[in-house]
Parts: C-alpha cells; sequence; structure tokens
C-alpha cells in the first residue's frame, strides 16, 4: 500500500462525536485462529470506538491470546442452532416482527427467495439469528452500525439484522470466505453494504469486479504488533541440524504435506534437520499418517493450537520458516497468512509458495525465496539455500523486517480502518463517494 490518504482520511483515525457503535458480527468469540480480529477490535476501542461483540457460536478452545483480555466490548452469544433454542428465537423474532413488521416482511421475502435458490435450512437459521440479534444486541435509540467478519454466514446475519433493524451494515471479507462462495451471492451482499474491507489486494480487485453498484471497497491488511514480534534472542547463524517451522491450521490449503515432503527430500540428501509444526485443524491425523510413511517420526514434532507466548518461542529457536499454501478446486485459497508476517517481524527467513496473494509480502528473491505449490524438490532447495548462504539469508531477512514494519504494523492499519469507520460506519450504501485510506479505495 503506497500510503496515499486524503487529508480527510488522515483524521479520520479518531471516532466523530455521536458515532455509532460498532456492532461486530463474528463466526466464533474468543477464536485461537482469528487473533487477528480480537487485535482489531481492542485497537478499535483503544481509538474510541465503542465496539459491542456477537457471537454465532460459544468459544471451542480453553485459552484464548493476551489480546482477547484488553478488550471491554460486550460479548452478545446466538443461538448456535434452531431446534434447541426454536421458543426462545420465536419469541424475540415475533419481538422484532411487532416492533418493525415492513423491515422484518422485506427480510422474509429476502430469506424465502434464497431458500428457494438454496435449499439450505441454513438461510432460515440466518433470519432467525438476526431477529434475536436486533433485540439482545441493539439498544433502543442507540446508533449503531453492523459489522460482519468474513463474507459469508456472519454477513448473512448481518444482512437480515440490517433490513429489519434499518442499519446499515459492512463486513470485512478474509479468504475462504470470498473465494468459496456463489459470486452471483457475495455480489448481492457487496451491493446491498454500507461498504466492503478485505485483508489484501488480490481480494479488492475481484471483490471489486464483483461489486454491481460502485460499494466502496477498501484493502487493509491485518498486521501484527510488531513490539510482540522481535528478532530478540535468535541465533546469529544457523548450523545443523537445522530447524525449520511451519504455523497453520492443519487443513489441505496450508500445503503442509508439501512441507513434509520437501524436509523428506533433504533428509535423502543428507542434510540433517527437522521440523515443528505449530496448529490443529482436520488434516491432523492424515499429516501424522504422512509423516510416519516418510519416516520422519524422529524429525517432526506436531505441537497443537499454542498462545502467542509460546509460538514466539519457537519462531526465535527456527532456521527457516516454511509454507506450502495451494489453491484448493473449490477456490480456497490464503490471502497472506499472519504466520508469515510475524516469522518475518522474528527475523526468520521464510520459504513459501507464489499463490494467491502470498507475493504481496513474499516476493521471491527480494524478501523470500518461493515457488509453485506442490513441488516439494523446489521448497526443498530454497529451504537448503536460506540456511547455507549467509548473504542471501540476510539480504531477505532484511527486506522482510523492512516491508513488515512498511505495510504491516498492525497501529497503523487500524488507524486506516479506524478511518473508513469514521467516514462510513452509519451511513446507508450508496450514499457517499469512496475515501483512498492507505492507497487503497
Amino acid at each position: 500500500m503506497d500510503g496515499k490518504t486524503t487529508a480527510n482520511a488522515t483524521r479520520g483515525d479518531l471516532p466523530p462525536a455521536g458515532a455509532p457503535v460498532l456492532v461486530m458480527i463474528l463466526k466464533g468469540y474468543p477464536r485461537l485462529s482469528e487473533t487477528f480480529i480480537s487485535n482489531e477490535i481492542a485497537l478499535l476501542e483503544q481509538s474510541g470506538f465503542r465496539v459491542r461483540i456477537v457471537s454465532m457460536r460459544r468459544p471451542r478452545e480453553d485459552f484464548c491470546h493476551a489480546s482477547v483480555a484488553r478488550i471491554r466490548a460486550e460479548v452478545v452469544y446466538l443461538p448456535e442452532r434452531i431446534l434447541p433454542h426454536l421458543p426462545m428465537l420465536l419469541y424475540e423474532n415475533v419481538r422484532a416482527f411487532w416492533a418493525a413488521p415492513h423491515n422484518y416482511c422485506r427480510a422474509v421475502r429476502r430469506m424465502v427467495g434464497q431458500l428457494r435458490r438454496t435449499k439450505r435450512l441454513a438461510t432460515l437459521k440466518h433470519l432467525l439469528q438476526a431477529g434475536y440479534l436486533v433485540r439482545r444486541a441493539l439498544r433502543p435509540g442507540e446508533p449503531a452500525h453492523l459489522h460482519a467478519h468474513f463474507a459469508h454466514s456472519p454477513t448473512s446475519v448481518a444482512l437480515y439484522a440490517g433490513i429489519i433493524s434499518g442499519l446499515p451494515f459492512s463486513f470485512t471479507g478474509h479468504a475462504k470466505d470470498v473465494w468459496t462462495q456463489d459470486p452471483a451471492r457475495l455480489a448481492e451482499k457487496i451491493g446491498q453494504a454500507a461498504f466492503v474491507v478485505t485483508c489484501t489486494e488480490a481480494n479488492r480487485c475481484y471483490l471489486t469486479r464483483l461489486s454491481p453498484n460502485g460499494t466502496p471497497i477498501f484493502a487493509v491488511y491485518h498486521g501484527i504488533d510488531l513490539g510482540l514480534f522481535r528478532p530478540d534472542g535468535r541465533r546469529p547463524e544457523p548450523t545443523p541440524p537445522y530447524r525449520f517451522l511451519s504455523v497453520a491450521r492443519l487443513t489441505a490449503k496450508k500445503g503442509l504435506d508439501t512441507v513434509l515432503d520437501a524436509l523428506a527430500v533433504l533428509i535423502r540428501r543428507g542434510i540433517p534437520c527437522s521440523l515443528d509444526v505449530v496448529g490443529e485443524g482436520e488434516e491432523r491425523a492424515a499429516l501424522e499418517a504422512r509423516v510416519a510413511r516418510l519416516g520422519l517420526t524422529d524429525q517432526v514434532r506436531f505441537h497443537g493450537a499454542l498462545a502467542h507466548e509460546r509460538v514466539r518461542k519457537l519462531y526465535a529457536r527456527a532456521d527457516a520458516f516454511a509454507l506450502g499454501c495451494r489453491v484448493l478446486a473449490n477456490g480456497d485459497r490464503d490471502g497472506v497468512p499472519n504466520v508469515l508476517v510475524e516469522a518475518m517481524a522474528m527475523g526468520l527467513p521464510v520459504a513459501a509458495t507464489d499463490v494467491s496473494a502470498l507475493p504481496e509480502l513474499a516476493v521471491d528473491g527480494v524478501t523470500a525465496l518461493t515457488c509453485p505449490p506442490d513441488e516439494p524438490e523446489r521448497l526443498a532447495d530454497n529451504l537448503l539455500r536460506l540456511v547455507t548462504d549467509g548473504a542471501l539469508r540476510r539480504r531477505l531477512v532484511a527486506a522482510g523486517r523492512e516491508a513488515v514494519a512498511r505495510d504491516f504494523d498492525n497501529t497503523a492499519n487500524i488507524r486506516r480502518l479506524a478511518a473508513i469507520f469514521a467516514h462510513h460506519a452509519g451511513a446507508p450504501a450508496g450514499r457517499f463517494a469512496p475515501v483512498v485510506v492507505g492507497g487503497r479505495s
């Protein structure tokens, strides 16, 4: 992002007097894999915004990152399923109907049309959750703006809640929710939104092509806490046995199978090395079986999901960071993974693939070494170069840290996001001209 910011947007990181409460609709809260959202909320609160969190499900992990403790926002949990909570859902939806019968009937007509197209019961659930949200998470007479994180079900709930309440809504699109959703349905959501935020330039270009009416779409990177991720205590130069690190959800699009295959290539070449894997996901059993088939049981350790404090120690002990992201057949792909940003901030050289938005940070030969997905031999070559070519390593590390400091400082990026909310939150869709923020509009 080139840093071009209009004068109005520069002053827009502080909410104006009477700014609406930001009602943030999330899939789950707190979630260990979505630290970027909790960091965003904490920093928006520090900027002076009032935030209320609406979560579509309760937490499924028994611990969370420290950023959650800084959040003061009230949390309202929506019923996750229809049948166990049907009486409560019906009660609140009847109240929502009597409060605004015309609006509620509009929402029902939209839901019925969508249900006919999709034949998915989730469509009805989203309407019922929206009615519940309007009664339980909104206060009479209080100015509010609905903002959903993820363009799929949270945005569906926000859209229905906006119709019922008459409030504007917006959403942030991330990765799977953008690329695997029916483009026509996504275009409809964009057209109804006051504005859209997304976390990569690749996403912004795609969403802009889908937009039916010129809805403003902004690219704002998530960013990280540069004070938390520093290259303190790192080993000055790698020595055998080399230690590699991957941090990712254990899911197919992350390409961890390619990373394991690359490690096996290095072992066959007689290079002593090991791999630490941090993360959880549905692919864990398959990856552990792959480790056994490759004969890597002594070289690979699965740590599961860890809090930031423990992940930082693994960054500090590693010699290089590896990520094998790919685009799946259904279109699912990564944006710029936060772990890639964290690794570069910690002074780790990076070997990654060149798919989707990764090259917005991992530029081959400049900030990282990259290769196409599903090519373990080339990934192995790049990892070996990172630990044996000192001059290359030092150059990539320095450039990577410079790129992170320039584009991924979460404090600076939250100022850009705050400017967007300050200017556009509460505005009806299509009632304003786009404002340039951080070079993207």
